[in-house]
């Protein structure tokens, strides 16, 4: 579902460039849970927007359901971090969320169904009436992945969505984001700085060395699929596997050129 191969980005001009992505190749299967961990500044937004053709890169290659991006690909959707941003705070929960749907030329009826059900999906059946700004932030997340699931998306890009919320809050978003995943059968690309979260999510952990970035490993996670806040974090594979990712972190932080 997602290619990349050789992915490189510079940014700047002939006088001072910032290479953000050095070499990054990286296949998602179709309905797959990928989760992407790296040092700060090692270009996971890059990359993120790279895929979702938000930035054009300096070379290579990346392909969404077997076309090159060239744009925003059909069936891609993206959650940023800044969900304040993303939704409109003259529109209610509703019209948000209709939004991408009248772009598609979607139906009155069958846009209130595709909201309801969206709505219902991530726990705010009764919120279409509300207005953004009278919402929690963890709230207005949901509204936000609402509408991202809405647009009934093949991929969906998810940039450390829950970064700006508190942690009882984050746990319940990541519970939702799983949920959410199995329920509608979408491919994944999470991107995330927690090394807890990326293990919790994923089905796959992708650490990103320091820029220019390349893959510094391909982790499978062999936890299973019903995960549970307490059972899973306390389980002994949990603990290994994160221990293995920090440990591959700190070895990226170490090796940063000029550090």
């Amino acid at each position: 579902m997602l290619e990349i191969r050789s992915l490189r980005k510079v940014y700047g001009g002939h006088g001072r460039q910032v290479e953000a992505l050095g070499d990054v190749t990286l296949t998602v299967p179709e309905g797959q849970f990928v989760c992407v961990v790296g040092p700060s500044g090692c270009g996971k937004t890059t990359l993120l927007r790279c895929l979702g053709g938000l930035l054009a890169p300096t070379s290579g290659e990346v392909e969404v359901a077997g076309q090159p991006v060239t744009g925003p690909p059909d069936g891609l959707a993206i959650v940023f971090q800044e969900y304040g941003r993303s939704l409109f705070p003259w529109l209610r929960v509703a019209e948000n969320i209709e939004l991408p749907l009248k772009s598609k030329g979607v139906g009155r009826a069958e846009r209130r169904r595709i909201v309801d059900e969206s709505l219902t999906a991530v726990g705010l059946g009764d919120a279409a009436k509300a207005y953004p700004w009278q919402l929690s932030g963890g709230m207005q997340q949901r509204v936000a992945i609402a509408r991202a699931i809405a647009f009934q998306p093949k991929v969906l890009l998810m940039d450390e969505p829950f970064a700006a919320v508190d942690a009882q809050t984050r746990a319940d978003l990541e519970d939702l984001a799983r949920t959410v995943w199995q329920r509608f059968g979408m491919t994944v690309l999470f991107v995330t700085h927690d090394i807890d979260e990326a293990v919790y999510l994923g089905q796959r952990v992708v650490m990103l060395s320091a820029s220019p970035t390349r893959v510094l490993e391909d982790l499978d996670i062999d936890l299973p699929d019903k995960r549970d806040q307490l059972a899973t974090r306390s389980g002994t594979r949990f603990a290994e596997l994160r221990s293995h990712v920090y440990s591959r972190i700190q070895e990226a932080k170490i090796a940063r050129p000029g550090s």
